[in-house]
């Protein structure tokens, strides 16, 4: 049987929904660089791994309750919606297999999310690598940066309030231990 740990920093640590988890999240991952650079779907400003803009943050790990890596990359993919559960990272320790979108997109989290496995006895890790998005034109429209991330949601404020107020939420209901530029400026400029 193979003891793989879900990493998460995230909506995954209060809002498992259909997650097979053998235990809670705790605030006892890998540190990794994470930054809310990635626009939903619907406008909110999402937490992914980022060795550009992320700061390194203390991340979430539960074991999962599933027996195969297969089948736990694709219960994490469903439980974030994906089609296909292309843009989840792994790490397999004793096969060295690790998942080559992850590779491409955070090479040293990688690398450190196989250390830390090693080190708190999984021989697997999976997580949600999807990539920063902000700089699409039906996104952000332009490099990111705190202050393009707060132009971001300035706009988002005045042309749909109700979406504007969704990613309020979701940054300040982040877990406590991913502080970022993003989360600080955003607890100053909109307080409450």
């Amino acid at each position: 049987m193979m003891k793989s740990a879900l990493l998460a920093w995230g909506s995954l640590v209060r809002d498992a929904r259909v997650l097979r988890a053998a235990a809670e999240f705790a605030p006892n991952g890998p540190l990794l660089p994470i930054e809310f650079c990635r626009v939903s779907d619907d406008g909110r400003l999402t937490l992914v791994i980022d060795e550009t803009f992320g700061a390194v943050c203390r991340t979430y790990s539960a074991p999962s309750a599933l027996e195969s890596l297969d089948a736990a990359i694709e219960n994490l993919g469903r439980r974030e919606g994906m089609r296909n559960a292309r843009a989840i990272g792994f790490v397999e320790l004793a096969s060295g297999k690790q998942s080559n979108v992850a590779i491409e997109r955070h090479p040293d989290a990688v690398a450190t999310i196989a250390a830390w496995s090693a080190s708190n006895g999984y021989d697997a890790a999976i997580w949600t690598a999807l990539a920063g998005n902000f700089d699409e034109p039906d996104k952000g429209g332009e490099p990111f940066s705190v202050t393009a991330a707060l132009r971001y949601l300035e706009a988002l404020e005045g042309r749909d309030p109700e979406n504007f107020g969704r990613a309020l939420a979701y940054i300040r209901n982040a877990p406590p231990e991913v502080e970022t530029p993003v989360r600080e400026e955003v607890a100053k400029r909109w307080r409450g």
